[in-house]
């Protein structure tokens, strides 16, 4: 072990970085990581001053360009970075805000109100963590360049083949040099910053994202309306089709560059309809306002050139969107200009507050109409916050952010500003005395106080359905027939239409690890229901008190009492229509059962053959699933020249078969046949949200037109009726 005394560390010790060798030094103090998060972040840095010149009027095209080399260039048509002189530095404005951390147009000298690079050491830093970055102006008539390498500013001696970070490399010594390197029209203005990530800093690993550029981007040109944002993919291996305004998800690709392009004229509201993965119980509503807060900063003084402490007023700009749809879940985006902040901050928490307020006493003032009684529990949050999607934006000067990744707004005052402007612009929409507004504010109400209804009755029942002991079992649904085995990974619960059925299955069954729950006819459909009629109907709570876990917001998977779900209903329109409502339940109430893969769909047998043995020899019996199967298994014993009995007998329902049939063919898991109910991405969900509400739902034209259409590809002899 090494000691040292306190003699021996003196001043000496103690190293002093200077500039941008602190950032060489601690990166992560600055970008968080060294991996492809924090070279996303650098690039987000260069995006941002871009676009602050857009959110103040001065700009309407950005360009993101990632060339085959690594590289990656970010253009703006704005004003172009200052090119004369900093007064009392000596140096360009140009180097300036690419060499000097802490410096820059957004520390309140009035060139910008509100922006998203307000630290002043995003250019700076990456300009420090980058091998090269060439800068280039267009300003007055002229096209100024300067080239840095690690931060220190001179000039590369380039090749023919183009620009090269291992190019030979002349630092400027005595002073700087701003090089004019071209002419423009005396009105074309912009900046074009093109920079390599240096090796030294980054992981081999670290990547751009394109995937999450496009998000970005997306993102962006909402909040920015008139704003249009170009992305061009030069790298190796990418392909992709140019789109405008969408991705390019699920096109075909061809090679070359892969290039999207985003402009979107709405604003808060058009992201909100975009975002929302449901359909609607409210239209969506637009909530802006503005509010002041006094606040005591450093201002940097004209006359004497230092810091000096005064109080300033803020003004906090609040534009919020937001509807309710019909599913439960939540999805809330906040911004502070522009920069998405995923942890919220004062003003997602200033929002929350007010949407509470306002929520809680339209409750409480139509308690009598919504049925409430004193015994019933308070409105919680999460019972507002139900099917809500909402983008939650504020901008102001010089917000005050919790580190440099901005990912928490921490500026106090604006949480109050958010709240009263929430309150009384939502107040005013939900509380107007117009018909249409009445109707749509009720049906939020229901909504609401069904959630919180949903919540007690959930939480009742994620206590009482867990497998119970053999004292407790009494308390399950009478008519379930239990198995045995308490291994989750092994049991199954087969949900059987009818109690004829039920018979047979009882006999068929191994009642070691096989359940049998029987439901009488046809479930209620629950994408048209109430929650309120949802947890009143006996058939579906006591299928959700069966499963065991749960329902709605507050499934938990875990604690689901089978391995496998699996639905047994006859081969017929009726057995179709009850697997269908049952689907329905699971998807709209149980869904995670549905993403993990553990709900399945019996397949029992239509026909059965009865293939005669000869003389004195045994008879045989094939089971087909199809009429094609059928035909074929038919064609197969006339060409062996063996004989079967006709007619061939064709199963109506699952009562028809005995119990050593009903084993063999469909509950024996080494002889049956499961269909899988599969949602394995994003996609698939979506997709299953819009066949839900097309067959399930309320609105019946679309589905009345979805049968006319597809009424002529129906074959009437398939038709069981």
């Amino acid at each position: 072990m090494r000691v040292t005394s306190n003699e021996s560390y003196t001043a000496r010790h103690l190293q002093v970085l200077e500039g941008l060798e602190a950032v060489r030094k601690r990166p992560g103090m600055y970008i968080g990581s060294t991996d492809s998060r924090g070279l996303m972040h650098c690039l987000w840095e260069i995006i941002d001053n871009a676009v602050d010149e857009a959110l103040e009027g001065h700009a309407d095209a950005v360009e993101v360009r990632l060339y085959a080399d690594g590289s990656v260039e970010v253009r703006d048509n704005g004003r172009g970075v200052p090119v004369d002189e900093v007064p009392g530095v000596g140096l360009s404005g140009v180097e300036v805000v690419y060499t000097k951390l802490h410096a820059g147009g957004k520390f309140g000298g009035g060139s910008y109100g509100s922006s998203g690079g307000l630290h002043g050491v995003g250019a700076s830093v990456v300009n420090a963590l980058s091998e090269r970055m060439d800068v280039q102006v267009d300003r007055g008539g002229k096209t100024y360049q300067m080239q840095f390498h690690r931060g220190e500013p001179g000039r590369f001696s380039d090749g023919a083949s183009g620009p090269d970070p291992r190019a030979p490399f002349s630092a400027f010594t005595e002073s700087s040099v701003l090089d004019v390197v071209g002419k423009v029209a005396k009105n074309k203005s912009g900046t074009r910053v093109r920079y390599w990530a240096d090796p030294e800093i980054f992981l081999a690993s670290a990547a751009f994202s394109y995937e999450e550029l496009v998000e970005r981007a997306r993102q962006t040109a909402f909040l920015v309306p008139g704003l249009t944002i170009s992305l061009v993919d030069e790298r190796e291996g990418t392909a992709g089709e140019n789109a405008e305004g969408e991705g390019d998800e699920g096109q075909a690709p061809h090679e070359g560059p892969r290039t999207e392009t985003f402009r979107f004229d709405g604003g808060t509201v058009d992201f909100v309809d975009f975002l929302a993965p449901d359909s609607a119980v409210t239209a969506t509503m637009r909530l802006t306002g503005e509010g002041t807060f006094a606040e005591k900063v450093p201002v940097l003084d004209a006359e004497s050139g230092h810091l000096v402490s005064r109080e300033v007023e803020r003004a906090v700009a609040v534009d919020v969107a937001l509807r309710w749809g019909k599913d439960y879940e939540t999805r809330v985006e906040s911004f502070v200009n522009i920069i998405r902040t995923p942890g919220g901050g004062t003003h997602q928490s200033g929002f929350e507050q007010g949407l509470m307020k306002v929520v809680r006493s339209l409750v409480e003032s139509n308690s009598r109409r919504l049925k409430m009684s004193a015994k019933d529990p308070r409105i919680e949050k999460d019972d507002v916050l139900a099917g809500l999607t909402a983008v939650v934006t504020v901008r102001l000067p010089e917000p005050q952010f919790e580190g440099q990744t901005k990912e928490i707004l921490g500026t106090s005052a604006v949480r109050g500003i958010v709240s009263g402007v929430v309150e009384r612009e939502l107040g005013a929409i939900l509380g107007s005395s117009k018909r249409d507004q009445k109707t749509e504010t009720s049906r939020l109400l229901e909504k609401v106080v069904a959630e919180m209804r949903a919540r007690v009755t959930a939480r009742m029942h994620k206590e009482i359905s867990r497998r119970k002991n053999a004292l407790e079992a009494s308390s399950l649904p009478a008519k379930l027939a239990d198995c045995r085995s308490e291994d989750v990974a092994e049991t199954e619960l087969f949900i059987v239409e009818g109690d004829s059925a039920l018979g047979t299955a009882k006999l068929a069954r191994s009642s070691e690890f096989q359940a049998l729950f029987p439901i009488r006819g046809k479930i209620l459909n629950v994408q048209k229901a109430s929650t309120a009629d949802i947890l009143k109907n006996k058939e579906v709570s006591e299928i959700i008190q069966v499963v065991g876990a749960g329902s709605g917001r507050t499934f938990d998977l875990p604690a689901a009492r089978y391995g496998k779900v699996i639905m047994m209903t006859d081969a017929d329109v009726d057995g179709a229509h009850i697997r269908t409502l049952l689907l329905t339940l699971f998807f709209r109430y149980m869904r995670p059962l549905v993403q993990e893969g553990r709900v399945y769909a019996a397949v029992p047998p239509l026909h059965r053959i009865e293939v005669s043995g000869g003389k004195g020899g045994k008879k045989s019996y094939i089971y087909t699933y199809s009429e094609d199967q059928l035909h074929a298994e038919l064609r197969k014993l006339e060409r062996a020249g063996k004989s079967y009995r006709e007619p061939i007998q064709r199963y109506k329902g699952l009562g028809e078969m005995d119990a050593h049939q009903l084993a063999e063919t469909t509950m024996d898991p080494s002889r049956r046949t499961l269909r899988r109910i599969r949602m394995e991405d994003e996609r698939a969900l979506m997709e299953a949200e819009t066949v839900f509400e097309l067959l399930m739902g309320n609105d019946v034209a679309p589905r009345r037109e979805f049968i006319v259409e597809g009424a002529a590809a129906v074959d009437r002899d398939r038709i069981d009726a």
